[in-house]
């Protein structure tokens, strides 16, 4: 009823219309939106790689802004892709965690031995939030959603279409491409699978449909929102794809040790996984034949594109796939790895701007960007964290703010119970298990590996009030001590990470880079066609 009673504001506008949109002043850009899963900020040759390869994305960020400071909202992907849609901090919406993961005693269950147990989330995005594709609808866009959605699902009324999105392409409760993995068929309950697609990528499959989106829309104003499920675990590829990056690493120096231990556990010290690259480079060619089709179209002088990622890289957990170079940590950690990612914004009408951003900014004020670049009214009552970045655009500047994070849980990549502010370059990390901060000064220790909190504690202090009187004022959820904790039994299972798991690490990656290595017979089904797609 909410969401219903603040469309009226938007749609009262209409009564003297015969159409049920607000007729535009004048033309509207397009707006492709593209989300890559768990892609690192350092996953990209034009952010540093010299392991990966991906020429197209390379040359979209070359021709639009590039955000050096770029953040997701969440180390994890449901409350960050939540953040995309509603322009709101994730302690703030709820969402706090990915869909599915275990809170509280079924949390225990798991056997991770932590001190907390972890809260409860909402599960699902929020009925009362209006989303950036509703008020783009309200406006005229045809909108158009494919690939990961992990945001609800049809039992609760939260899919893509539940949202504003007129038309969904492979977008349900799952957050990976579980049911029939990267290559044709993919078994999506959403998603149509067809006789000459045998060997595609999961990849090219969702490019091949927004393709087909925009085609039949190009006489429209559309919103083509690409979430691709790649570069989730289970990381695969191709055949040729891991040869040619095996075969890299060899040229590049195999080191003898691959693996580091993190607090809790493994991380992957280097850039060398031949699968993940493979996997990389195939979303690259995804995201190039769609712009291609926009340019085939005449569509890429009036389309803006967005790209950029839900969280970090995964260097612990999950496949140990990559390395933040630079920054510590990956995905679920509360470091740099786990929330800094690549963002890209392209303007039709900047020509060859190639613009360095360095201002802080989030995946939150992506929402309040697109309508004020598309000349709709700005929404402050829903996307109220997110701030439009337009003016920094245009040589200008935004107001000074802080930047806030609210991870009350565990990941299953080792990160812990956190909440994190960001004013300036300094960053304070609070920790919930035992209630202390670390302060870092992020122009001088990028890494992350100096806590001033001693040195400077009344910036930490102040840091921290101000942090917890915004929490406190979100009404947020906070994790709780588990009364039977046992700090003996979370030892015995850090050794084990140590002393069992880390070799076993290292022999998987070994065998990897071995030149006769094969993971079954027809590489994960992208051999079933010769003409395949890679």
């Amino acid at each position: 009823m909410n969401k219903i009673f603040c469309l009226l504001s938007v749609l009262i506008t209409l009564h003297s219309c015969k159409s049920k949109t607000v007729e535009p002043e004048e033309t509207k850009p397009n707006i492709l939106f593209i989300v890559v899963d768990d892609l690192g900020y350092a996953d990209l040759s034009i952010m540093g790689s010299k392991f990966y390869e991906t020429p197209n994305i390379d040359a979209l960020a070359k021709a639009g802004h590039i955000f050096t400071n770029g953040y997701a909202t969440s180390a994890v992907c449901s409350p960050s892709r939540a953040s995309l849609l509603n322009g709101q901090f994730t302690a703030r919406h709820g969402l706090t965690q990915y869909e599915g993961a275990p809170s509280g005693l079924k949390w225990k269950k798991r056997n991770r031995y932590t001190k907390l147990l972890p809260p409860e989330y909402k599960h699902h995005l929020s009925q009362d939030d209006i989303t950036l594709p509703e008020v783009l609808k309200a406006y005229g866009y045809t909108t158009f959603f494919a690939g990961k959605w992990h945001l609800g699902s049809a039992e609760n009324q939260s899919l893509p279409t539940n949202h504003g999105f007129d038309v969904n392409q492979g977008g349900y409760e799952k957050g990976g491409p579980y049911s029939g993995g990267y290559f044709s068929p993919f078994n999506n309950p959403y998603m149509t699978d067809y006789e000459d697609e045998k060997g595609m990528s999961l990849s090219m499959k969702l490019a091949k449909e927004t393709s087909k989106f925009i085609e039949k829309n190009k006489d429209t104003t559309f919103l083509a929102y690409l979430s691709f499920y790649a570069v989730h675990a289970p990381i695969q590829t191709t055949q040729s794809k891991w040869k040619k990056y095996r075969d890299k690493a060899d040229s590049l120096g195999i080191a003898e040790k691959g693996f580091e231990m993190e607090r809790v556990l493994p991380a992957r010290k280097y850039q060398d996984n031949p699968v993940y690259a493979g996997l990389i480079e195939q979303v690259d060619e995804a995201v190039g034949s769609v712009l291609k089709t926009l340019k085939n179209n005449g569509l890429d002088q009036n389309t803006i594109v967005v790209f950029t990622s839900d969280n970090g890289g995964v260097t612990s957990g999950d496949n140990y796939s990559t390395n933040q170079l630079n920054l510590r940590g990956g995905k679920g950690y509360q470091w740099e790895g786990g929330t800094r990612v690549p963002l890209f914004i392209y303007l039709p009408w900047q020509k060859h701007s190639h613009q360095v951003i360095e201002v802080p900014v989030t995946g939150a004020d992506l929402y309040p960007t697109l309508l004020d670049l598309a000349n709709i009214p700005l929404r402050p009552q829903n996307h109220k964290d997110g701030l439009s970045l337009k003016p920094l655009f245009e040589g200008g500047i935004i107001a000074d703010r802080s930047l806030y994070w609210h991870y009350p849980h565990y990941g299953n990549q080792g990160g812990e119970p956190v909440s994190v502010i960001r004013q300036d370059s300094w960053k304070l990390i609070y920790y919930w298990e035992d209630n202390h901060a670390e302060l870092y000064n992020l122009d001088a220790d990028l890494g992350e590996t100096q806590d001033l909190a001693s040195k400077y504690s009344k910036r930490a202090n102040d840091m921290q009030t101000e942090l917890l009187d915004w929490l406190h004022k979100m009404n947020t959820q906070y994790a709780v001590e588990d009364p039977d904790w046992d700090e003996q039994a979370r030892q015995q299972r850090l050794e084990q990470n140590r002393t069992k798991l880390m070799p076993k690490l290292e022999a998987q990656r070994k065998d990897m880079l071995r030149p006769d290595w094969r993971p079954n017979n027809d590489w994960w089904g992208s051999a079933v066609s010769p003409n395949q797609t890679n």
